[in-house]
This record gives structure tokens, sequence and C-alpha cells, in this order.
């Protein structure tokens, strides 16, 4: 019996330092955290994207976390933005940080490819755009019709991948998605906070040149 006791309270104790260290502490860090200057909400057609960004497991693939440089040279190497910062995600819940990388890290993709007809079309047909790429192709989010309508979109696709004699149309699932995947730009600067003087309150800019403090 008393083995059981100590087995119990040791499982207790692990578990309650794991959760202090895992959940409990990155909340303290991080619950007041404001949106940076810069970064607004999501329009309602961007979070209707987001959802069938998430509906088609676009995160199983693709994390939304560029590493520091010193962290993670590579990332920087390749593009991906600058590393990413807990204000970046002030409007994502639930966040997509995202744990693979089998395609490119996307927090910045809407820096990287703004063009609505190249995201159109790379969903469309990725090997259109990207020889080689092993990203799925997402046909049911389009409509392959003789003729688009005057108030559709034709997806502008090399010849090669084109229907012969029709037009691809995106549905409305896939003007929202591109909506969100160019709302996806966090290339604005992250500024570090004010020193703050012992007390707590924000230190004054120092005095112009000649200029003692007590007579400004």
């Amino acid at each position: 019996m008393e083995n059981e006791v100590k087995l119990t309270a040791g499982a207790m104790v692990t578990f309650a330092i794991a959760v202090t260290a895992l959940v409990i502490l990155p909340f303290i860090q991080v619950h007041d955290v404001k949106a940076p200057e810069g970064l607004k909400p999501y329009t309602t057609a961007e979070l209707r994207g987001r959802s069938v960004y998430i509906s088609n497991g676009c995160m199983y693939c693709h994390s939304q976390q560029p590493r520091s440089e010193s962290f993670a040279p590579a990332d920087a190497k390749r593009g991906w933005g600058r590393a990413s910062v807990p204000g970046d995600y002030v409007y994502d819940r639930p966040h997509l940080l995202g744990s693979m990388r089998t395609g490119p890290d996307l927090l910045n993709i809407g820096v990287r490819q703004p063009s609505k007809d190249w995201q159109l079309g790379h969903l469309y047909q990725p090997r259109a755009y990207v020889p080689g790429s092993i990203m799925p192709s997402y046909p049911y989010l389009f409509d392959v019709k003789d003729k688009a309508d005057p108030d559709e979109q034709v997806v502008n696709l090399p010849p090669d991948y084109a229907p012969q004699g029709k037009v691809v149309v995106p549905k409305p699932e896939a003007l929202d998605l591109v909506k969100y995947l160019q709302s996806l730009k966090r290339n604005y600067p992250i500024l570090p906070p004010e020193p703050q003087a012992a007390g707590g309150a924000k230190t004054s800019a120092a005095p112009a040149p000649g200029k003692s403090p007590a007579a400004s």
C-alpha cells in the first residue's frame, strides 16, 4: 500500500511539473500580448478561407512559424521572413503553427506570392507552377465549364495544363482560401518595448544637446 501511495504521489508531482512548464508558465508569458501595429484582424472572407485551409489539412504539410536565423539559418535563406513572435498570432484561433514542413512555411506567403492568379492556378494544379511538387491538387474547389458566367473569374492556367475547349472557374471556397493566403503577411517591423525605469515608469527621451533635463 505504501508503494502505491508513493507511486501515485510521484505521478501527480510529475504531472504538476509538466503542466506548469508546458501550460501555466507559457500562458503567463503570452496571455496579455497585444497585436503589433500593422497586424489587422481577419476579414469575414479570410476567416472562411482559413476554415477551408483547416478542413483541407494544409497545416499537416505547412508550418506557420519561421525561426530565427541563429536557430535555423535555412529559414531566412529560403526567404520565409523574419522569425515569428507571439504577437503575430493574436487573431489566430486556433493557431496553425504546424509541426511538419513537407511544403514551405506559409506565414509570409502573401508577401512571396501576392498574385491571385498564381494562387488559384497553384491550387488547381501545383505542378504547373512548381515542377516536381508533391502537393496534391484541389480540383473539387473549381468548376470546369464551357464558358464562364459574366461575374465569374477564369483561372489563367499555362497552356499545357488548361482543359482543352474549357475554362476553369474557382468556387467561392477557393476564392476565400486565396484571400486567406494573401492575408498571411507578417512583414511589419517588430519594435522592442520602451525601456522601463527602476520604478516601472517609462524613461523619457534623452535631452537635446546643451539642454539640461531640468530646463525642459
